[in-house]
């Protein structure tokens, strides 16, 4: 059986529109973090480090109306601190390890993150939980038949 088949109970998530703190790593057109700000009204944080791609994602919030909610960082993730979040999400940052490395600091104890993997998914959580302990169910993805949604909590890096 397989690390990703593994039955474990689904992780709570903060339900949508009560108003919770997203941040989406390594942003790119806004998907998913602008588009969750659309859809609730969660405050997000977006990080990129393109200039070109912020300034798209600061027009779009501005033209649906959500840049009172969406915090735009135009930096690279690690530069970016201080931001407790309730749910992180990633759509083809970094492979899972360094996905899990990049967003500990934002999950922190409480935090869920929401990562959008394709067909390597198997082989990246193998390497991952080398390194981490956590929480884990999966979700296939309705728009990839290779791909798989991670729903991690309970992230802990293991001792060295």
């Amino acid at each position: 059986q397989s690390s990703l088949d593994r039955t474990t109970p689904t992780p709570a998530l903060p339900q949508l529109g009560e108003g919770g703190t997203l941040v989406d790593l390594g942003s790119g057109a806004g998907f998913p973090g602008l588009v969750l700000a659309i859809m609730t009204d969660w405050r997000v944080h977006l990080l990129d480090s393109d200039q070109r791609k912020c300034a798209f994602l600061r027009q779009v919030a501005l033209d649906c109306g959500v840049l009172d909610r969406v915090t735009i960082h135009a930096r690279r993730i690690e530069q970016v601190t201080g931001i407790a979040a309730d749910v992180v999400t990633a759509r083809a940052c970094a492979p899972l390890a360094e996905l899990l490395d990049l967003a500990a600091p934002f999950i922190g104890e409480k935090g869920t993150g929401l990562f959008l993997k394709g067909a390597q998914a198997e082989e990246e959580l193998t390497q991952a939980q080398r390194r981490w302990t956590m929480r884990l169910d999966r979700r296939e993805s309705i728009s990839d038949p290779a791909g798989v949604i991670l729903i991690v909590s309970h992230l802990k890096r293991k001792s060295e």
